[in-house]
């Protein structure tokens, strides 16, 4: 069990990480003045190098979460609530996807600060998540 509690973690952190830089990357992309298309390009292949390289952690991060949560029967109100911070995030992350085939047919509409007010999400719902996991509130 302390495997796999190890690699959840791990994968948990791994996924945090992407999620923290590629809407940073997104507020680059809304701040790149027309006609740098240099740039342009140099941002979006590094954020679709990131949404597919953090995708399958995220992926590895819920199975072993599920694993723990099933195979050792934890219980409470605090992990239910939890089960569904993390199923925002996965429409978060999903979202990001959604944002990155806009930016790439050039559809984007939204400035650099709304993605400032965007990347911040992900660090609120971490911090609701480990207070949920680690307190156990209810």
């Amino acid at each position: 069990m302390l495997w796999l509690k190890a690699f959840h973690i791990f994968f948990v952190v791994s996924w945090f990480a992407g999620l923290f830089y590629l809407p940073r990357v997104f507020v680059n992309l809304a701040m790149v003045p027309a006609g740098s298309d240099a740039e342009r390009e140099r941002l979006l292949l590094m954020a679709r190098k990131l949404y597919k390289f953090v995708t399958p952690i995220g992926l590895l991060a819920v199975v072993t979460g599920l694993w723990l949560w099933f195979a050792f029967g934890f219980g409470g109100g605090w992990l239910h609530v939890k089960v569904a911070l993390v199923t925002v995030l996965l429409g978060y992350h999903f979202y990001c996807g959604r944002l990155l085939k806009d930016f790439a047919a050039g559809r984007n509409t939204r400035s650099h600060v709304w993605y400032r007010v965007f990347n911040e999400m992900p660090v609120f719902l971490l911090l609701a998540i480990v207070i949920l996991v680690v307190v156990k509130p209810f």
